[in-house]
Parts: C-alpha cells; structure tokens; sequence
C-alpha cells in the first residue's frame, strides 16, 4: 500500500470525440496542502455564536487568573517596586492602593491567561486554514508567547530601571524622590504592556512572509523606514520622555526587525 503523494491526482475522464471515438482528458492535479481539512459550511451567526463562546472562555480564564494573581498581590507588587531603589511611596487618596493592587492584579490575570487566550483564538481560526497553514500555527502561537515573554523580562530588567534611573538622578540634589504609587505602576505596568506587544514583531513578519505579502529582500530593502519608524515607536509606546529609554525600546525593535528577516528567510520566503 502506497502513501499518497501531495499532489493527488484524478482519473483522466473519458469525453467522445466527433468522429465517435473517445478520448481521455487528464483533470489538473489537486494540491493536497491547500485543501481545507475541516470545510464545513456555517452561517454567520453560527460564526457569531462560537466567536461569542471563544470570548467568554478567554474572559473566564483571565478573571480566573486575575483572582488568583489578588491572592498573592503582595509580593507582585514588592518585585515591581524594586527596580525604584531608595524612592518611597505614598498614597494620595483614600484606597488608592487598594485600586493599584487590582490594576496589577487584573495585568497579571491577563498574562496568566495568555496560553488559554492563544489557543482560543487558534482554535476559532483553524477550521479556516488550509494544511500548509495550520503547519506554521503552533510555532507561530508558541513564539508570540515566548516574545511576549522576552518583552516583559526585557521591560522589566533594561527599559524600567534605565528609566527610574534617569528621574532619579537628574532631579536628586533638588527634590525628595517621594512618587505617586498610583502614578508609578501605571507608568511600569504601561512600560511593559507595550514592549511585550512590540515584542511581536517577528510574528506579524513571519505571517506577512507565508502569505506571501512581503519577501524577506523586500524587508531588507526597507531598512532605512525600519530605522525611522523604530525611533517613532519607541518615543511613541514609552510612557517616559528620557532619551535612554526610548532608545533601548527603538534598538530592540530594531534588533526584532532582523530577526524575524532571519526567520521569514528560513522559511524559504
């Protein structure tokens, strides 16, 4: 028994010709990895409905997560406040802290969530992609979530302290580091939120590259905007105005730029 090709063909089919004999067309063959392997014919609301249902199951996992990230709120908060050394904190209205642990409750909720998330979304796209595509999927799922990681540990190490540390110095022999707890974390929560999403990439270059959109010559050739627009995205997703941050941010992306070129050429695009 044989194992079927990838380009499955069919029997030529018999047509008579005009002087009575038959002759024997060949159908074109048919190509395996662009078949879809689960065509089956919804409505639109049946497409509203499990989109409704994909929705609900990300959202219970998030509540899920955040409620279980309250729970130990505590020592969050305690590693997010150590990057700002020697700066104490106050709280400027009645519950404002009780708010900041929800707020970074509800982020970490989120980013516990992020597997559940993913899978919802594959789960609800995969019917809709062809054999050669649902090939890339899993890796493409895996590393976003690896990259949105990276971006967090990469806020979280470089982006936050050079920040912290530039307000810290510059204003030191003229006033008394005392901040805001609300202010802060928004700033820290914000600072990571969107390098995790900027982190993203080599993702969005890699499907441009399967889809056949971009090439990988045609992203080199584009360097130069590359280089303008990191600048632009990096003062842009940086809630600080410090040189130093947004230059960090804008020569990652950079650097994120490359490497996806690297991944789109490895895929053969």
């Amino acid at each position: 028994m044989t194992a079927p090709s990838d380009l499955e063909t069919t029997a030529p089919s018999a047509v008579e010709a005009p002087n009575g004999a038959t002759a024997a067309i060949a159908t074109p063959p048919v190509d395996a990895d662009n078949e879809l392997p689960d065509d089956v014919e919804m409505s639109l609301f049946d497409h509203l409905e499990e989109l409704r249902q994909r929705i609900f199951y990300s959202l219970l996992a998030v509540v899920g997560g955040a409620i279980g990230c309250f729970i130990y709120v505590r020592p969050i908060v305690a590693a997010l406040e150590a990057p700002a050394q020697g700066v104490k904190f106050l709280q400027l209205g009645p519950g404002e802290y009780f708010f900041v642990t929800i707020r970074v409750a509800a982020y970490c909720g989120i980013l516990v969530a992020m597997p559940m998330i993913l899978y919802q979304v594959a789960a609800f796209v995969l019917p809709g992609l062809t054999r050669r595509e649902r090939r890339f999927l899993g890796p493409i799922v895996f590393g976003s979530s690896i990259l949105f990681v990276a971006g967090l540990i990469f806020a979280y190490i470089a982006l936050i302290p050079a920040a912290l540390n530039f307000f810290i110095s510059y204003g030191a022999d003229v006033v008394e580091q005392i901040w805001s707890i609300e202010k802060y974390f928004d700033f820290v929560l914000k600072l990571m939120l969107s390098t995790g999403l900027a982190f993203q990439l080599p993702c969005i270059q890699a499907l441009l590259g399967i889809a056949g959109i971009l090439s990988s010559k045609q992203m080199v050739a584009a360097w130069k905007y590359v280089l303008l627009a990191a600048a632009i995205i990096g003062a842009i997703l940086t809630p600080s105005t410090d040189p130093l941050t947004q230059s960090l941010l804008g020569g990652a992306i950079l650097m994120l730029y490359f490497g996806g070129i690297g991944v789109v050429k490895l895929l053969g695009k």
